[in-house]
């Protein structure tokens, strides 16, 4: 095994002789000595047959000499010059001791007899490529041909050079180049059979850092002068793809592979697409297919967005339909690909497609297609790297199209989805969702609907026995809140097809669960009320009491979606949706439909809610909303006041019980509607409120000793509120009333020092101003009420 410091010596030595040699052969060209000079530059090749060299140190012992040879054809070029024959010099350089050298001279002074136009290019490069054949040493061919077609490259009888010579000299330069490059090839690929099978690594990467030799090659094969798209089909890229699918070397192939995409031109891969993808599925099963594919298309995609008048060629030769045949081909023939990588594959066929044919959609969803029957013999997706990438593959029609409106239209894109784990298909959902809200896309029809929840079913409900008690809090409730927003995504103009979206919505959300119902119904519910909304503000219904989108009908489907609320322990959100739906009745004076939404509403904080604080909130919004109601008969609203009040009159806390009955005198003062003002029960609540507060006083003085300064704080409440019924023209409150609640707040505060004080000072503050006020209107009302104690 050779080691690096061998490996340094040697080079070392090696590089030494190569300097006294160069010197002495220099010496020699200087005194016009022909002989010596030869005899040095070849002891100085010799230096090239050394077999003790690793193929990155023998790199830089060829190049230190093939510099110094530059000298020598410099020299031969003078001796022509001065009447020396070419012709004998090229034979005398074959008296060389050693074939190695002597190939090298050889190939030196062949530079020179070409460019003397003594004989044809033609007859030269054959006789050179021919005799080069007898160096079989893999490394040391390799660098001779190398050698060859370097000395060569500018000399070759191309279409419109100096040597162009017959009308198929191009031809023979063509055939030149292409004998070298398989000769190259070879020896390249046999490189790997020399050593030990434990090196094998190791000449790999040796063998890759040489891989430049053999490509220059067929780069100057793309620069040659005559080779048109004739000669390139029928002979270049023939002659090529038989070396590299013949040398069954995963290195040669992908490289090479890589080399003929990269420099022949756009249109030459365009026009013969089907035979450069026929040599796909010949590789070896280990070659990294989707890079050369990806690389392609990659090359084809540039080439569309820069010429327009590329693409009709594109559809002129069907190159979608080849790329698609070629890519199932190379998976069914590497039966050892896994998932990531044949999804890899159709990820990079779809975004060549979405470049060069982004408006023929059915090519889209045909690349899907391909992918689900790939995707068929694997079910459900285990691997994360195939996830990611099937994640990417969806994501990129969404990125093109910016609008999932044309998503949709694809038929295979669910089925895509469908072999996505569950965690991976809610982290597709919610991208989905994403684009959406990012480019506002308004989703206008049911099916629509139908078919976006069906793609993002896995935030909807649950599969795969997956329960919701496995999935973090937090982003459980980030993923409905996506859903929530989405749902004010849907519109249609048109109150119908308006309907259907809900009615559509409704029975997907419904299959969420006891978790998601409560986020999810809470944004249908305020949709279908605003489609309400505008239902009423319009002419009456247009479609007729026989279509599904009037007031009531949406308000019977609304109560059948909240009641499910109830059944999954959410009911305080449930009471407030009754009573949103209850204000909507009531707008479309529909007095038998808010009358059930509030008997349920009742039925509700009667049955579900026990906390003491959910019980006051409940009861608020209740009194709060049966305030604005109208639509109720007498009889009616008197039922459902008196309900309100009882339950009052039931909490648990007195200073609750104060505040909701002074709050309940507002369902007996409506200001627009003047059956809806009784002054004397407005009153008879206050003065109730005002027991209570007085019951609050006597327990604070029984169990403190001393009064309370949270009964005081009730006081001014009741105060706030008197002075607000006395604003609003209530002639049952009269300045005695308020006089003598204001003397029981003197009086409660002169007791202790009370913490409302500042509540006691704004308010008489209030009072005053009202009393200095000059309009005539609210200054009388204030007139008698006495304000010698506010001093």
């Amino acid at each position: 095994m050779i080691t690096g410091d061998d490996d340094e010596k040697w080079l070392a030595a090696a590089i030494a002789a190569v300097k006294q040699n160069a010197f002495y052969m220099q010496r020699a060209i200087d005194s016009n000595n022909l002989k010596d000079a030869l005899k040095f530059s070849a002891q100085m090749l010799s230096e090239l047959r050394t077999s003790k060299l690793s193929p990155h140190k023998y790199y830089e012992l060829y190049m230190r000499v093939s510099d110094e040879l530059r000298s020598l054809e410099f020299f031969f070029k003078e001796e022509t010059g001065r009447g020396c024959s070419i012709a004998e010099l090229y034979e005398l350089v074959q008296h060389a001791g050693n074939i190695l050298p002597r190939l090298y001279l050889l190939c030196t002074i062949g530079s020179v007899y070409i460019k003397s136009n003594e004989i044809t290019a033609t007859d030269i490069l054959k006789d050179l490529v021919e005799m080069c054949r007898a160096v079989q040493h893999p490394l040391r061919g390799l660098f001779l041909r190398s050698y060859l077609a370097q000395v060569t490259r500018d000399k070759l009888p191309s279409i419109g050079s100096e040597l162009e010579g017959e009308a198929d000299a191009h031809m023979d330069a063509l055939e030149f180049v292409l004998q070298n490059f398989t000769e190259m090839n070879k020896l390249w690929v046999r490189m790997q059979h020399q050593g030990p099978n434990r090196e094998k690594e190791k000449r790999e990467k040796e063998r890759n850092e040489l891989r430049d030799l053999v490509g220059k090659n067929l780069h100057v094969l793309s620069q040659l002068e005559g080779v048109d798209l004739g000669i390139y089909r029928d002979t270049v890229l023939p002659r090529i793809l038989e070396q590299v699918v013949n040398c069954k070397d995963e290195l040669a192939q992908c490289y090479l592979m890589d080399c003929i995409i990269q420099v022949f031109p756009d249109d030459f891969h365009l026009q013969t697409l089907d035979v450069l993808l026929g040599a796909c599925p010949q590789l070896q099963p280990s070659v990294d297919i989707k890079m050369v594919l990806s690389g392609l298309m990659e090359r084809l995609s540039n080439y569309a967005a820069s010429s327009v008048e590329a693409l009709p060629n594109f559809l002129q030769v069907d190159a979608f339909s080849k790329l698609n045949y070629a890519i199932g081909k190379v998976v069914e023939a590497q039966v050892d690909l896994p998932a990531s990588g044949s999804v890899s594959l159709y990820l990079f066929l779809l975004k060549f497609t979405l470049h060069v044919h982004s408006d023929r959609l059915h090519y889209v969803d045909q690349v899907l297609g391909s992918c689900v029957s790939q995707l068929s013999a694997t079910g459900k997706l285990c691997d994360d790297k195939a996830s990611k990438q099937i994640v990417a593959f969806l994501s990129a029609p969404l990125e093109k199209y910016n609008d999932v409106v044309t998503i949709l239209k694809l038929t295979n894109y669910p089925r895509v989805m469908e072999y996505l784990d569950h965690e991976t298909n809610k982290a597709m959902a919610i991208i989905i969702i994403q684009s959406i809200l990012k480019n506002k896309t308004h989703i206008a029809t049911a099916d629509e609907v139908d078919a976006l929840f069906e793609l993002i079913k896995g935030l909807i409900k649950d599969f795969d026995g997956t329960t919701d008690s496995e999935v973090d809090e937090e982003d459980f409730q980030e993923e409905q809140n996506s859903v929530a927003r989405l749902v004010h995504m849907l519109y249609n103009d048109d109150p119908e097809e308006m309907a259907k979206i809900i009615s559509r919505v409704r029975k997907h959300i419904l299959t969420g669960g006891p978790k998601r119902l409560p986020l999810t119904i809470p944004p249908l519910v305020f949709s279908a009320l605003k489609l309400i909304r505008r239902l009423r503000g319009g002419d009456g219904n247009p479609f007729g009491d026989d279509t599904s989108a009037t007031p009531k009908r949406i308000l019977q489907l609304l109560n059948e979606t909240v009641e499910v609320l109830s059944d999954v322990s959410a009911s305080e959100l449930a009471l407030r949706l009754y009573l949103q739906c209850a204000q909507a009745a009531n707008d479309c004076e529909l007095e038998a439909v808010a009358s059930e939404f509030f008997t349920k509403s009742y039925l509700l904080y009667e049955e579900e809610i026990s906390d003491s604080k959910a019980q006051v909130t409940a009861l608020r919004l209740i009194i709060g909303t049966l305030q604005r109601m109208r639509v109720f008969n007498v009889e009616n609203r008197d039922t459902l006041t008196h309900k309100a009040t009882g339950y009052s009159a039931r909490l648990l806390k007195k200073p609750d019980q104060c505040r909701a009955v002074y709050e309940c005198a507002h369902l007996f003062w409506a200001d627009e509607c003047e059956n809806l003002k009784d002054g004397e029960r407005v009153v008879l609540c206050l003065k109730r409120a005002q027991r209570i507060a007085d019951a609050v006083q006597q327990m604070a003085n029984a169990s403190r000793g001393t009064s309370s300064t949270g009964s005081v704080a009730l006081y001014v409440e009741l105060l706030n509120k008197y002075l607000y019924f006395l604003e609003k023209g209530n002639p049952q409150v009269t300045g005695d009333i308020i006089q003598s609640l204001a003397e029981l707040i003197r009086s409660e505060t002169k007791k202790v020092e009370s913490g409302a004080g500042s509540f006691i000072s704004s308010t008489l503050r209030y009072m005053e101003f009202q009393r200095q006020q000059q309009d005539g209107g609210m200054s009388e009302k204030y007139q008698n009420i006495k304000m010698e104690w506010f001093e």
